[in-house]
C-alpha cells in the first residue's frame, strides 16, 4: 500500500489536537504503511497503546484474520491505569469476542464494510458463515456489545474488497465526539 490514490495526504489535512493514529487492514502491507504513514504524521499501532491525554488511552491491535500472527489487546492496552478511558482501534471486530476485551471501553473497527452486497441494507450474503466476520450481522455497520459490555462500533468505510460494487453499503466516513463525564 503506497497512497497511490491520495487518501493519506487527504487525511493529513485534517485538524486534530491529539495527533492521528491508525491500524492496518487486510489489504495493507505492514512494510509500506510502516513508511507511509510517519510522512504524512500518522502513528501506526500495531498492538501498542499510548495515553493521549489524562484519563484517555488508545491502543490499537493488527489486522486479525485467522491465519496471520495473532494480534494482542493485552499488549495493546498493557499500560492501561485506573480511571482510563480505553479506545481500541481494530481492524477487524471480531477481535473484540475473541480476545478478552473486558478493559476496554470502545472498539473502532471496519473491515466488513456494511456487508459491501445487501439486500436493501438488511442481508449481507458476505457476512454469513465463513465470510467477512464469523460473528454474522453483528458486526455489519454500527453500534454492537461483545461480552463484558464492551461496546464496539464498525464502520463501513471508505474502501471496497476485490468486488467493486456496494448496494445499500454507502461508504462512510464517521466523526465521533468523546466527551467526559
Amino acid at each position: 500500500w503506497h497512497d497511490s490514490d491520495g487518501t493519506m495526504k487527504i487525511l493529513s489535512d485534517a485538524k486534530t489536537t491529539e495527533g492521528v493514529y491508525g491500524v492496518d487492514g487486510n489489504h495493507d502491507s505492514l512494510k509500506n504503511l510502516r513508511q507511509t504513514m510517519p510522512q504524512y504524521g500518522f502513528t501506526l499501532l500495531e498492538d501498542v497503546g499510548m495515553r493521549i491525554k489524562p484519563g484517555l488511552y488508545l491502543g490499537g491491535v493488527t489486522f486479525y484474520g485467522g491465519d496471520k500472527d495473532m494480534p494482542s489487546i493485552k499488549d495493546a492496552i498493557a499500560g492501561v491505569q485506573p480511571g482510563d478511558f480505553v479506545l481500541l482501534l481494530a481492524h477487524n471486530p471480531d477481535i473484540a469476542f475473541d480476545q478478552k476485551a473486558e478493559n476496554v471501553d470502545l472498539v473502532l473497527a471496519g473491515h466488513t464494510h456494511g456487508g459491501q452486497v445487501t439486500f436493501l441494507g438488511m442481508w449481507a450474503p458476505a457476512l454469513t458463515a465463513k465470510g467477512i466476520s464469523r460473528y454474522g450481522h453483528q458486526f455489519k455497520s454500527g453500534w454492537a456489545n461483545a461480552e463484558f459490555g464492551t461496546k464496539v462500533f464498525t464502520s463501513n468505510g471508505l474502501g471496497r474488497s476485490s468486488i467493486s460494487a456496494r448496494v445499500f453499503a454507502r461508504p462512510q466516513i464517521i466523526f465521533l465526539t468523546l466527551k467526559a463525564q
